[in-house]
């Protein structure tokens, strides 16, 4: 565990710091929910591909597509939800769950982008969004770094389901 949380979740979970630190620094806080421009305006947004792609700054307080967003609860609710899904990760760890090299990934995955956010949400009240994926009348919520890893973890445990789990080493008999 110790080297696929070196080599994947540690500089994965510094990448998503880095790039929501960079935005926070650089790009115009976003209308509170209150406000009636909240889910249609987004001050400051870069285009990187016209009509496709712009990047943004976004504050979510919610979960996936912004559920309980702006709710007084939501921190505290999602909150103990992230520390009780690391604890759970961890008992599974521990219980050989994750027996493919490729569960054994998404968990790296997993574990950068629970982290990732979670501290966001523990630091700033809110995680920061800043990838705004669209294509004309259709607009993907805006995402961050450490949301692609939880969707490629989630994608990569669930193939992980299908593959053969690999047979354990034969033990040297002492004779």
């Amino acid at each position: 565990m110790l080297k696929l949380f070196a080599f994947i979740s540690l500089p994965l979970f510094v990448l998503d710091y880095a790039t929501k630190e960079y935005i926070v620094r650089h790009f115009a806080e976003p209308p509170a929910p209150d406000d009636p421009r909240y889910n249609y305006f987004i001050p400051g947004s870069v285009k990187v591909i016209e009509g496709f792609f712009d990047i943004v700054r976004v504050h979510n307080t919610g979960v996936a597509f912004g559920m309980g967003n702006g709710t007084a609860w939501a921190n505290v609710v999602f909150g103990t939800i992230t520390v009780c899904a690391l604890f759970l990760i961890w008992w599974l760890w521990r219980s050989n769950s994750f027996p493919t090299r490729l569960s054994r990934v998404a968990v790296a995955l997993l574990i950068s982008g629970i982290m990732g956010n979670m501290l966001d949400r523990f630091t700033r009240g809110y995680v920061v969004d800043f990838l705004h994926v669209y294509y004309k009348d259709f607009s993907w919520p805006a995402f961050n770094v450490a949301d692609s890893c939880i969707c490629v973890a989630a994608t990569f445990l669930f193939i992980s389901a299908f593959q053969k789990v690999p047979a354990p080493a034969p033990k040297e008999s002492k004779a």
